[in-house]
């Protein structure tokens, strides 16, 4: 069968990945004082970081509206003979919910609720990819990645807390606690919710790699297939620091240095690293 593969602009999967398994990319859209852009397209996590520094409000992203969807899946229903459509998780948008009212007008679309984030959601794409050039039905591949999106371990350590601050997601209070003890949360997806798992303390070069100790040491259940490194803006000296860790205790086929996207910058700022893979 002829499966086509698409995800939100939320997978944050590099261009050569997406042009590799011809991907196709539904963007969400990221506000920015009142005026609407497209993810990845209109607009930049870049962008996103400057208005802010300048002293720019807080952007913010919205999902795709179902008549988005409709017209987005109309490219490729013709031309396939089955559109397996991921979505970030529901618990952070409404976009699969819009998506699946979409696909009701087709009878060769199926949605997939990620239940992840970034590339924790473009880990499940990429099996999804795997799964239709090995032959899967679209049937058999949601099927299969019912259960895979639960094996998805993502996470993510922030440097600090302003966007947070700025987005309502954590008090001023708490933030300056955090800065004045030089505290770093460590933001994990869990039943496609997240919430701070640990905090460490330190300089962020330090904590990072702790962080990426504490995910891969000593682990024999971890799938080795894959492995990413997302972030937004951290600097050389943390960069060198993950590399050594991940070197020491990743042992991974592939480490794929993906950068993150408007949604994780939106919500997150700069000085956010996280680590995904995938559990046995």
């Amino acid at each position: 069968m002829n499966i086509k593969i698409t995800s939100d602009s939320t997978c944050d999967l590099s261009k050569e990945l997406l042009e590799q398994h011809n991907i196709a990319i539904f963007p969400l859209t990221v506000v920015k004082d009142n005026q609407p852009y497209a993810d990845g397209i209109s607009i930049t996590p870049d962008e996103i970081f400057a208005h802010v520094a300048a002293g720019g409000s807080l952007c913010s992203t919205t999902a795709g509206s179902v008549g988005e969807y409709q017209e987005f899946f109309a490219k490729y229903a013709d031309a396939y003979d089955g559109i397996v459509h991921i979505n970030i998780s529901s618990e952070f948008s409404s976009s699969y919910q819009n998506a699946c009212l979409a696909a009701e007008e087709f009878d060769n679309v199926l949605v997939i609720d990620s239940r992840n984030l970034s590339t924790g959601q473009g880990l499940v794409v990429l099996k999804a990819c795997e799964l239709a050039i090995n032959g899967s039905s679209m049937e058999e591949i949601c099927e299969f990645l019912q259960s895979f999106v639960t094996k998805v371990e993502a996470s993510f350590l922030l440097d600090q807390l302003q966007y947070m601050v700025k987005g309502g997601r954590c008090s001023a209070v708490v933030a300056l606690g955090a800065n004045l003890l030089n505290l770093k949360p460590c933001i994990e997806v869990k039943d496609g919710k997240m919430s701070v798992v640990k905090k460490y303390r330190g300089s962020y070069s330090k904590c990072l790699a702790s962080y990426v100790k504490d995910r891969l040491a000593d682990r024999d259940d971890l799938e080795r297939d894959a492995l990413f490194v997302t972030r937004t803006p951290v600097t050389d000296e943390c960069l060198d620091a993950v590399k050594t860790a991940v070197n020491q205790y990743g042992d991974f086929k592939n480490v794929y240095w993906t950068n993150a996207g408007c949604t994780v910058s939106c919500h997150c700022g700069p000085g956010t690293l996280g680590v995904l893979f995938v559990r046995k």
